[in-house]
């Protein structure tokens, strides 16, 4: 199983790299998307770093770099920020591979953990979209990388390199405070055991400062503006309304359940029992205690993390266990089956790893046919939520443009439409990034467009009167409550117009 093209590392590391993005681009969405994506495209076609939804949900070091790219004119700028996620993805497979190729010394491990990790649904979904998670996850297996190599050389600089790496994971996603946390105590340790001295310590404090400068400007931004240090704070942390959500100890059982059925839907092969065994044979294959505690430590860490958290999408939270998953899966394999003595078994496992493509084809069908009840805004036009979900590729998947193309055809010159936080963002693509109907005011609860009325219970009759107002979903959650509550709405084509006043 020691294919020659993997013996150089050098030549292995660019070979997978090089597949994951060949793997990512393909699948990539071709310009706008929905919900949180779309407001990432939105925020860089902007140049918005900070967003409106609190310091922890800005993500700087993401935007930042998508404000690069969208100065880059060549093609479509959606799909351009779209690939930023899949670079990052395919980054964070080869450095998974790199990782284990380090580490176990052998070939076969290491590609059986990249392959697993490529095509588990969430990552995969996420490396086609605009969104910082595979950004993240990159960040974090290249901290895992310099921990490794201090491990193995006890070279210092790797941990100068760990602190500047987790600094810019913090720049990228607040994730990144538990692996903070982790190091912390990892280098408090090793400086009682006089392993490095306090001047290494403050070099590595320096230049995480320097990898976090993205976030630290807007929190000091932030902090002189309101002069609130306590709001400052709790917006670094929790953003602007989800300190309940970080802070949620409750599990219910459809919580439960819906989590256990997307980790399964994650890794839909036999091989995830590698898992098992990777956590029994750590000890045993560990580089060193270090290593093996702070691994353990964050695989707990971050699955309790997004276990209990209540957020509509959490389950993006569970990317980076599922990096530390890939990495025992890895292990695990290694300290079970030796591919030399085994050929037949190992190849079989190969195949295992591909299995979840032809699930991902299978699984949309088959939900839909038993109306699998799924946790998405779904009745929304040209996109069938089983495939939109259930699939992770995004080739050709046009469903918000024509969405847009639809409401832009029917609407009334100077119309205003209320959107929710999952349509808004193609609507206001179209209209910034395609110069569509600028005549019309798309207003949400996050984002809408420049000079939009005030849409409120005091301005409704007026704006009523004045002109043609329309929500895109009249359903509870999606639409003002003093709208559903005291109006008629009439369907005009996929949209819905506000018309007059229920009678009492």
């Amino acid at each position: 199983m020691q294919s020659s093209i993997f013996n150089n590392l050098k030549v292995s590391y660019i070979t997978v790299l090089l597949a994951a993005v060949a793997l990512y681009a393909a699948t990539c969405a071709p310009g706008a998307v929905w919900q949180d994506s779309g407001v990432y495209q939105y925020r860089i076609w902007q140049n918005d770093i900070e967003g409106d939804l609190g310091l922890a949900l800005s993500h700087p070091l993401y935007h930042i770099i998508g404000i690069v790219v969208k100065y880059i004119p060549i093609g479509e700028f959606g799909y351009r920020i779209n690939l930023i996620s899949a670079v990052s993805g395919a980054f964070a497979v080869a450095n998974l591979f790199l990782l284990l190729r380090l580490w176990l010394k052998k070939n076969f491990p290491a590609i059986l953990a990249a392959i697993t990790l490529a095509l588990s649904h969430t990552f995969w979904r996420h490396a086609v979209i605009a969104e910082d998670y595979t950004m993240y996850a990159a960040l974090l297996l290249t901290e895992l990388l310099m921990l490794l190599q201090y491990i193995k050389t006890k070279r210092v600089a790797y941990l100068y390199l760990l602190g500047l790496f987790n600094g810019l994971a913090i720049a990228t996603h607040m994730l990144a405070s538990i692996g903070f946390a982790c190091y912390f105590v990892f280098l408090i340790v090793l400086l009682v055991q006089k392993e490095i001295r306090l001047k290494d310590l403050g070099i590595i404090t320096g230049l995480w400062i320097m990898g976090a400068a993205p976030y630290e400007y807007l929190v000091i931004n932030k902090y002189i503006q309101t002069g609130d240090f306590a709001a400052t704070v709790s917006s670094a942390l929790f953003g602007e309304r989800w300190r309940s959500n970080v802070f949620n100890t409750g599990l219910s059982s459809r919580l439960i359940k819906e989590n256990l059925i997307m980790m399964a839907y994650n890794f839909p092969t036999p091989n995830a029992l590698f898992f098992f065994a990777g956590l029994y044979g750590l000890k045993k294959v560990s580089p060193g205690r270090g290593f093996n505690n702070i691994l353990f430590a964050l695989l707990v860490l971050f699955f309790v993390f997004a276990f209990r958290y209540t957020v509509p999408d959490r389950y993006a939270f569970f990317i980076p266990f599922y990096c530390l998953a890939c990495i025992l899966i890895g292990v695990g394999f290694d300290f079970l089956i030796r591919p030399a003595g085994h050929k037949t078994l190992a190849y079989l496992v190969l195949i295992f790893a591909f299995l979840p493509i032809p699930v991902y084809i299978i699984a949309p069908v088959t939900a839909e046919k038993m109306q699998f009840k799924l946790t998405t805004h779904g009745n929304i036009p040209y996109r069938n939520d089983y495939r939109w979900f259930l699939r992770p590729w995004r080739t050709g998947r046009d469903s918000p443009e024509r969405f847009v193309n639809e409401i832009y055809d029917t609407v009334e010159t100077d119309a205003i439409i209320w959107a929710d936080t999952t349509t808004v963002p193609p609507l206001l693509y179209a209209q910034h990034v395609k110069g569509k109907r600028g005549d019309v005011k798309i207003i949400s609860s996050i984002m809408s467009s420049e000079g939009s009325p005030e849409f409120n219970e005091q301005t409704i009759e007026k704006l009523l009167d004045e002109r043609p107002v329309y929500v895109v979903s009249p359903i509870k959650g999606y639409c003002p409550a003093f709208l559903l509550e005291g109006y008629r709405f009439e369907e005009a084509g996929i949209i819905w117009r506000v018309v007059e006043k229920q009678r009492q």
